[in-house]
């Protein structure tokens, strides 16, 4: 399949693909509507931890640090009353296991990645602060991505504060967490930027972008959904080629919501890193 031949595809689905496909340090090979503007979801999970050990690195946090788990925190919206997370609506109980007590930024994040807890997202960004996670997105020369608000910060979301990511922006994350960890980068030293990407290589959710890879390939990503939304982001480390980027954001019918439950949208997905897998010697 040619890229023109990818692109005839996804014209025929309902709602917007955005993809950004290309070797590191190199100019995209493919692109499709890479800087259009789509809801976060948990995508936005990857800048707060690089936010966070910026933080560590400039001595403001200590990534080891015992922190008080709670599920209470301010709003983005000022003036609005604190708000909490729905533990029905997370994906980790071991972070919810914990609340009352205290538990190391370092797991904390850890679980942010793994298993895209939003308990332990908010925890993490009431330690780092938002203005932190936006220092993030310029870093690496984001156009368009904003972290606004927390997870569930309902009353910021009435009120307009939002999270947006494009597909562009987001493998600009990924590149500079991938190329820093080898070099000196803008974004953190080689030794956070690989204790990240070790994070997001033991990435648990498996059923976008992983799916259309060959078993045991490795891929650093973070993918988020929510109804009608479904992303997924990441660095591939072919043993035959050299590593590529993929991000793929839709805001479609297909996506179902449910992690659980392998809808249309991750068929798509990955379908989509299928193709650009068969085209990794072309990249």
């Amino acid at each position: 399949m040619t890229w023109d031949d990818l692109d005839a595809h996804l014209d025929r689905v309902p709602g917007t693909v955005s993809a950004y496909v290309g070797r590191l340090d190199a100019a995209a090979t493919w692109t499709r509507h890479a800087d259009a503007t789509h809801y976060a979801a948990s995508t936005m999970k990857v800048a707060v931890l690089a936010a966070l050990h910026r933080a560590a690195e400039s001595g403001a946090l200590d990534l080891d640090a015992q922190v008080p788990v709670v599920n209470e925190f301010d709003s983005a919206q000022p003036g609005a009353p604190r708000f909490s997370c729905a533990r029905h609506y997370d994906n980790d109980d071991a972070v919810w296991d914990r609340v009352g007590g205290v538990a190391p930024l370092r797991w904390l994040a850890d679980r942010m990645i793994v298993r895209s807890s939003n308990l332990a997202t908010n925890l993490v960004i009431g330690h780092v602060g938002l203005p932190a996670v936006a220092q993030v997105w310029e870093a690496v020369g984001a156009r368009a991505s904003v972290t606004g608000r927390g997870i569930e910060d309902f009353a910021a979301r009435e009120a307009g504060i939002t999270n947006l990511v494009t597909a562009a922006d987001l493998a600009a994350l990924l590149g500079a967490l991938a190329t820093g960890a080898t070099a000196p980068g803008n974004l953190a030293s080689p030794a956070a930027c690989t204790a990240m990407l070790d994070v997001l290589f033991a990435q648990e959710h498996r059923e976008d972008l992983a799916a259309g890879l060959p078993e045991g390939t490795r891929i650093a990503h973070k993918n988020g959904w929510v109804r009608g939304v479904r992303h997924g982001a990441g660095v591939v480390l072919p043993d035959d080629a050299p590593p590529y980027l993929i991000a793929v954001c839709t805001t479609t019918d297909l996506a179902g919501g449910d992690d659980e439950v392998e809808d249309d949208a991750c068929l798509l997905l990955a379908h989509i890193s299928a193709q650009v897998w068969a085209a990794r010697h072309r990249l």
